[in-house]
């Protein structure tokens, strides 16, 4: 969530009185605030601070990054599944190139290593073609289409009738991408704060007013909060040391996700998941929610589950080698058998407050889309 203009210190000595402040409460005054130091927000400070404006990040967590940004596959995404026109598209696509670019400027760990999408059954053969015009119409004009025989020639521990090969699917370091992002932004003079919520605004005669307190006192002023839906994932790695793939391996996409795939990190590590565990209710409260303080632990006997999806592309899959690794949780705005929701990026066009720009259902691919969406804000409402 992005906010534009004055920022409001509460602190301990904000009032129970609605939207009112305490006497005397401290006042600071900034451009631009922006809410949450995920890989996004860093890159839409990034952006508002090369663009001129004065900025503050307030971040309720004790660090940057802590939550979705730093709990998935870090792969950059190709932009393969998305609907055309969809915000999701167009921002992954253009995202990509942004962050390609970024990553050999800056020297930020990452690689091209290439993914296959593979069709294990006769049935889900045209679902290939149907990925191959989708991704066509988004502008992702590489993808190859190859028998099999083709794919496995490539992977030969892979079992598989058809497969899509996209050549720009990459990998990341998600951490050095933040640290660069935000090493950027604090060179451009943004001021982050830690430990810090937003409990409410209005809008001022100087615009925007944020009141904000410390996380820690965040209980006391806590109002109501649209609860979105929850998915879990986990993720389980291969305990021997040499990998069976040289490339990211995905399955079709499944509801909720895009299906239990190989990842490989810049240290060869294999990785399986996510599978999609849905959360109804957050499996909190609200501001439980609000302050990442989720089970982030792996059951180890959700391996069970695992064993059999992954062999039906990687069949000499050994059983006891699969270890708990890590897990993370995907807010969503769809819930399960849904459809699956695009970006919702909302300025003042669409809720009428001035200065206030939300984004809402930022999930994958939001990392690769972190730098097209933060130009998307710039260019589109300052």
């Amino acid at each position: 969530m992005l906010l534009l203009r004055r920022l409001v210190r509460a602190g301990r000595s904000w009032g129970t009185e609605a939207r009112g402040l305490a006497s005397g409460a401290p006042r600071e005054a900034a451009d631009a605030v922006v809410v949450g130091a995920g890989v996004v927000g860093l890159a839409a400070a990034r952006a508002l601070a090369m663009a001129g404006r004065e900025v503050v990040v307030v971040e309720a967590a004790p660090s940057f990054g802590t939550g979705t940004s730093s709990r998935n596959s870090e792969v950059i995404h190709a932009g393969i599944y998305y609907p055309p026109r969809s915000l999701k598209a167009r921002l992954c696509v253009r995202g990509k190139e942004m962050l390609y670019k970024y990553c050999e400027e800056r020297g930020v760990a990452h690689k091209r290593i290439s993914k296959l999408i593979v069709a294990t059954g006769a049935a889900e053969v045209p679902k290939l073609d149907m990925l191959l015009r989708n991704a066509k119409e988004n502008g992702v004009d590489d993808l190859q289409l190859m028998e099999g025989s083709e794919a496995m020639e490539m992977e030969p521990e892979l079992r598989c009738l058809k497969a899509l090969l996209s050549p720009s699917t990459g990998i990341i370091d998600s951490h050095s991408l933040m640290l660069s992002l935000l090493a950027d932004a604090e060179n451009l003079g943004t001021t982050i704060s830690y430990n810090t919520s937003v409990i409410s605004g209005h809008v001022g005669s100087n615009g925007l007013e944020l009141h904000v307190c410390e996380s820690k006192e965040l209980q006391n002023y806590h109002e109501f909060v649209p609860t979105p839906h929850y998915a879990r994932g986990c993720y389980f790695t291969l305990s021997q040391t040499k990998s069976p793939f040289s490339r990211l391996i995905y399955p079709l996409p499944e509801d909720g996700g895009i299906g239990v795939h190989v990842t490989l990190d810049l240290n060869g590590l294999v990785r399986f998941g996510p599978d999609v565990e849905w959360i109804s209710d957050g499996g909190k409260d609200h501001v439980s929610c609000f302050l990442n303080k989720f089970d982030y632990s792996v059951n180890p006997n959700r391996c069970s589950v695992f064993y059999p999806v992954v062999r039906k592309y990687f069949p000499n899959l050994k059983d006891g080698s699969l270890e708990p690794g890590y897990s993370g949780i995907r807010p969503k705005l769809s819930g399960p058998g849904q459809p699956p929701s695009d970006f919702v990026i909302q300025g003042w066009d669409v809720h009428g407050v001035p200065g206030l720009v939300n984004l809402f259902g930022i999930e994958s691919p939001g990392l690769t889309s972190s730098l097209a969406i933060a130009e998307h804000i710039v260019s589109k409402y300052l």
